[in-house]
């Protein structure tokens, strides 16, 4: 882990914790499955221009192109999917907490389906990181929280933490780049099949809602993916997971300035266990790795 992991570990956790706001805008003034649709279609051919543009090619490794495939229905079409649809109900700073728990429910898979064993520090991180999740929802739910957006963040949830089992095979043999715009435009297929059959075209046209989509195709879709690639590259998987114990706090506090959405001090006290509980997951991942 040397400087410039570091940098390029801070840098993906701010961004991809980011994306909620800015969904949340988004969704306020358009359809959430077309948006996303458009969102991806846009990422991917500016991806795969400039992966060109750098010499990259789509002769990719069977392993990358099965990564790829993965990668673009579960983390684009499924997890995104459903917590864009999702953020029309509930806040944005709930669905970064819900989405933040997927290292844990890595471990925790690793631990009762895989026979991966943890270190003690491990173990104390999944229960902590369940303690804390269940001291918010238990919060939110007496606040009258919208359990089919909840039900839909969960969803999302799993879908991303099955995605992140394809990352490593997506980060070996080179064309990081053009593996982000491939995977991009396989979302954006699969979205716009279920935007055509689900959605209609009700748009209101307004400045947040084309600041709040560029940002959101520029930044989280497109540099944050590319940078968490190079990042696994750099440092591996399990080192690399370890920044996501930022993205609760991070999550909450870009919601809250930008949005104004207000946090009581069950959201805080959990938002810190659940971060504490990451870290210790990765940590003892990390040590177990070494």
């Amino acid at each position: 882990m040397d400087l410039r992991a570091l940098f390029m570990g801070l840098a993906f956790a701010l961004m991809w914790s980011s994306a909620f706001t800015s969904a949340r805008m988004i969704v306020m003034d358009a359809p959430p499955l077309t948006a996303l649709a458009l969102r991806f279609l846009v990422s991917g051919l500016i991806g795969v221009a400039m992966a060109t543009a750098l010499g990259q090619t789509t002769r990719l490794t069977r392993g990358q192109w099965r990564a790829t495939i993965l990668f673009g229905i579960c983390q684009n079409a499924l997890y995104l999917g459903f917590n864009f649809v999702a953020m029309q109900w509930v806040e944005a700073s709930l669905a970064a907490i819900v989405a933040s728990t997927m290292p844990l429910l890595v471990a925790l898979a690793g631990w009762l389906y895989f026979g991966e064993r943890l270190r003690a520090l491990g173990y104390a991180g999944l229960f902590a990181g369940i303690a804390g999740v269940a001291i918010i929802m238990g919060s939110r739910l007496s606040g009258g929280v919208d359990l089919l957006g909840l039900v839909f963040c969960g969803i999302g949830v799993l879908a991303l933490t099955f995605a992140t089992l394809s990352v490593r095979s997506a980060s070996g043999g080179g064309n990081l780049l053009m593996v982000v715009g491939l995977q991009m435009l396989v979302g954006s297929s699969l979205l716009a099949v279920a935007a055509v059959a689900l959605e209609s075209w009700d748009v209101h046209w307004t400045p947040r809602l084309g600041l709040a989509f560029a940002y959101t195709t520029l930044v989280p879709g497109l540099l944050a993916t590319w940078v968490w690639f190079l990042l696994v590259a750099r440092i591996g998987a399990v080192r690399a997971a370890a920044f996501h114990f930022l993205n609760p706090f991070f999550g909450v506090v870009i919601a809250a300035v930008f949005l104004g959405e207000a946090l009581t001090r069950w959201d805080v006290i959990g938002v810190i266990i659940i971060a504490a509980g990451i870290l210790a997951v990765q940590l003892a991942r990390a040590s177990r790795a070494t």
